[in-house]
């Protein structure tokens, strides 16, 4: 039987961790990097990742053999070019979970004090990181080894650097799925 290939949108909050990026930003993810080891589990998934971002960044970082390796996936191509002049282009993070993944340090104290530092400087290209999220990785990972179009874009919520956070972001929220459905409904 003929698969039908989807095309998928994910709309989300974020915090930024570049100084540039503000409360309000919809932050398309042009490349969403997995900390959370998830495409690692399937067959197929080095051909849908940039293995040379990778190696540069476990290079930049240190990164821990003890943690998942990171994998890093482009969104579709068609939908980042929809959704361009409505979005700021941007390399997203995918932490599997709020608190030291994002490192945060609350009563426990994450593992690598300077990630974040090493996550905030990275270059490659033209890329840089951008924001943190908890989903878009996954979903742009699987729906590539599926054949499908996908993308994650985040509303900035919270600016990191600047430690600034807008509790009712509700507004910006909206504006987003709006937006997000006018340029889905002109296909």
């Amino acid at each position: 039987a003929a698969k039908t290939s989807l095309r998928l949108v994910r709309l989300g909050t974020c915090g930024a961790i570049q100084p540039d990026l503000r409360i309000g930003d919809r932050i398309l993810s042009r490349i969403s990097v997995g900390f959370d080891g998830l495409l690692n589990f399937y067959a197929g998934r080095d051909a849908v990742c940039d293995r040379e971002m990778e190696r540069a960044f476990v290079g930049h970082t240190g990164w821990s053999a003890a943690l998942a390796a990171p994998y890093f996936v482009c969104c579709s191509d068609a939908l980042a070019e929809l959704f361009a002049d409505a979005t700021v282009e941007g390399m997203t993070a995918s932490a599997p979970g709020f608190y030291a993944p994002q490192g945060r340090r609350l009563r426990l104290v994450p593992a690598d004090g300077e990630l974040n530092a090493k996550i905030e400087t990275f270059r490659y290209g033209h890329f840089r990181f951008t924001n943190f999220e908890m989903e878009g990785s996954a979903l742009a990972g699987l729906a590539r080894l599926m054949g499908h179009e996908a993308v994650t874009i985040c509303t900035v919520i919270a600016q990191r650097v600047a430690l600034e956070m807008e509790t009712d972001y509700r507004p910006f929220v909206d504006k987003m799925i709006e937006m997000s459905l006018e340029k889905l409904a002109g296909l």
